[in-house]
């Protein structure tokens, strides 16, 4: 497999042993040889996804002086200014963030705590707290669903990974990323979003209309575009969910191409919502002989972020790193 599939979920919602397996068995492959997939037949609805935008829109448009008051460093929750990413050339991109603001009652009191806590939305859009939560909801179900099928796909029990995820300090990226005549130049090897790979479990993306510009890095170091198929969502495996499973799904290397001159007033606007895990959970080798031996010690969660140096999209605007 060179290209990212297209796999369809509605064969997973009908419910039948065999359509379950089916999707089982093509999201398996498609983490195992890419690290990425595109899903259609998902619950996240269009209407949902363009509530969602037309609530941010307006924030994106707002002078830079205006958006400052809400402005972190990448990793925190707020706006993220353009040129803050710490690519070197920087990234072509700005964003919002936001994430879970009630902790999991076994996190009160220890430094994990500092993951959850109240967003700071912005007074010029008043509608996009709510499209925003009903979003996130809705992104969250489908997760656990993508779960499920995860678990199956590795013989484990239904709600392995659903049950160790339950606390997650999950966070939501509404990404912007300018038209080529609104920036005027680009940079050599500059990108919309420069190659990396995600720290937790599955990350989901709406890329909206347009061109798209996602690429991911096959295992033959080769970058291979990903589809702009209408309604469809990206999924990708994480660098823990490549641990978990001791490296038999890969955590892909991703970028998003600068924009191009021939389509010089396209803009996007991604919707990605990241997934990491109970920061207590702890990540060791599974119990099943699908995923093979691993040569990872046991770790929890938390203390992988912390290791890998991630940052986790605090409460109250703040950047708070591991």
């Amino acid at each position: 497999m060179t290209a990212v599939p297209l796999v369809d979920l509605a064969p997973w919602y009908e419910g039948t042993p065999a359509g379950r397996r089916q999707v089982a068995t093509e999201v398996d492959r498609a983490l195992c040889e890419v690290g990425f997939l595109l899903v259609t037949g998902h619950p996240v609805g269009a209407q949902l996804r363009d509530r969602l935008r037309a609530g941010v829109r307006p924030f994106f448009a707002r002078p830079g002086t205006e958006k400052a008051e809400l402005a972190c460093f990448p990793g925190g929750r707020g706006w993220t200014p353009p040129g803050h990413s710490g690519a070197v050339p920087p990234d072509l991109r700005e964003a919002f963030t936001f994430g879970p603001e009630q902790p999991p009652p076994a996190l009160v009191g220890t430094p994990e705590e500092d993951w959850f806590g109240p967003n700071d939305w912005p007074s010029s859009t008043p509608g996009l707290a709510a499209a925003a939560a009903a979003f996130a909801h809705c992104c969250a179900v489908l997760l656990d669903d993508l779960l499920r099928v995860c678990a199956l796909a590795l013989d484990l029990a239904d709600d392995f990974f659903v049950a160790r995820c339950t606390g997650s300090p999950w966070s939501v990226d509404l990404a912007w990323y300018p038209a080529h005549c609104t920036l005027g130049s680009v940079l050599p090897g500059q990108m919309r979003v420069g190659g990396h790979t995600d720290a937790g479990t599955l990350t989901l993306a709406d890329r909206g209309p347009g061109s798209g510009g996602l690429q991911v890095r096959t295992p033959d170091d080769v970058w291979v575009d990903a589809p702009a198929v209408p309604g469809a969502l990206s999924v990708n495996a994480g660098d823990l969910l490549a641990r978990w499973t001791g490296d038999r799904w890969r955590s892909a290397p991703h970028r998003v191409l600068p924009p191009s001159a021939e389509r010089p007033t396209e803009e996007l606007l991604a919707l990605v919502f990241s997934q990491v895990a109970d920061p207590l959970a702890v990540v060791e080798r599974l119990p099943t002989a699908a995923a093979g031996p691993s040569r990872y010690p046991p770790v929890t969660a938390g203390q992988f972020l912390r290791d890998r140096g991630e940052s986790v999209a605090a409460g109250r605007g703040r950047t708070v790193r591991p």
